[in-house]
């Protein structure tokens, strides 16, 4: 069982457990099952606003523990390819 500092884990993130992290924010935003949530559809389709994209960045940096390039949705457009991109990003600040 990983330890955890103000809600965020201390153990090494996979991309597994960020998009499910994603996912589920995502979900409980729209108010919709998580199962109805796709992790290769584009953030801008999912239909959230400008404060309720701002909050869940927010939310996120939170629980990494670390902030995120500002650019990091316009490169990783998807929770897929944003929690591999976040997991790589970890991996760098722990080797540095």
């Amino acid at each position: 069982m990983s330890e955890t500092i103000e809600g965020r884990s201390t153990a090494p993130l996979t991309p597994a457990a960020v998009q499910a992290w994603l996912v589920e924010k995502v979900a409980h935003k729209l108010g919709v099952p998580p199962s109805d949530v796709d992790p290769d559809q584009y953030f801008d389709e999912f239909d959230l606003d400008s404060t309720e994209a701002l909050v869940l960045s927010g939310e996120l940096e939170n629980w990494l523990g670390f902030e995120l390039e500002t650019t990091a949705l316009w490169y990783h457009p998807t929770i897929a390819e944003l929690s591999r991109h976040i997991v790589e990003r970890q991996a760098e600040q722990h080797a540095a």
